[in-house]
């Protein structure tokens, strides 16, 4: 056999994503430019569950952080005196769980900022005048689906900088001695950028980012939440910001 020839596996789904009970289909490409003799091919799928502890430890109980991987592999065995082929590559599995009809609506809740209902959460807060209304989506969503919703500014009587929406992640575990919270900001995208039109409906479109995302967790001794904020920059001396917080349950549906 050639020592140029090799193997690659091509996967019908470009995603890779497959569900319970799904075909795993796709194609293996041999290519040499001679003639290739072999003994027969395998096929081998393996998942493995990588841990590492955190950096955080609370008592006797240890956090940790885990990843699930599955990788499909192909050998070709070409005899006692050449060296066997083989190629492997990455899938991914997703749990579909059945929902009831009252969360897979899409509904929205409506929002007002402005300093007045900033200030009865902290009194000593110092923020321009401004208002901004807007709808973000529901409470509960599905992870499988894009995060909207529309914000416009009222008025502001200093000009604004950018405005943001961010993702973050919050972990939490631990046991009767103590608890430790992990708050990680997976992502942030900037809808808005300078002094925007007063009066004009910005859209919020954020894709879950399928790696640092999954679906919310609560059990005893941890759990697992997201929250989305908005954050207003306004463009002053000290830069002032602003942030509103909207805590979502997300699921896959």
């Amino acid at each position: 056999m050639s020592q140029t020839a090799s193997l690659e596996i091509k996967l019908k789904r470009i995603n890779k994503i497959y569900h319970e009970g799904e075909v795993l289909g796709g194609i293996l490409i041999v290519q040499s430019k001679t003639d290739v003799n072999h003994q027969g091919i395998s096929l081998f799928i393996d998942g493995t569950v990588a841990l590492s502890l955190s950096s955080k430890n609370v008592g006797v109980f240890e956090a940790f952080y885990n990843s699930v991987k599955y990788t499909i592999k192909a050998e070709m065995k070409t005899g006692l005196l050449k060296k066997d082929l083989s190629e492997q590559t990455e899938f991914f599995i997703q749990y579909m769980p059945k929902v009831p009809e009252e969360l897979a609506e899409s509904k929205y809740v409506d929002f007002a900022l402005e300093p007045e209902k900033l200030k009865k959460k902290d009194k000593n807060l110092v923020v321009p005048d401004f208002k901004v209304t807007g709808t973000m989506a529901n409470t509960v969503h599905s992870m499988l689906k894009p995060y909207t919703g529309s914000i416009q500014v009222v008025h502001s009587h200093t000009p604004i900088r950018s405005i943001e929406v961010q993702l973050v992640r919050v972990e939490t575990c631990g046991c009767a001695e103590g608890y430790s919270k992990d708050v990680t900001e997976i992502q942030n995208i900037q809808i808005a950028d300078g002094d925007v039109c007063r009066g004009l409906d910005i859209p919020i479109y954020m894709v879950f980012p399928r790696l640092f995302s999954c679906p919310s967790v609560q059990a005893n001794n941890f759990k697992i939440e997201f929250e989305v904020n908005l954050v207003i920059v306004f463009n002053d001396s000290k830069r002032t910001c602003v942030t509103e917080n909207f805590p979502i349950l997300i699921g896959r549906y």
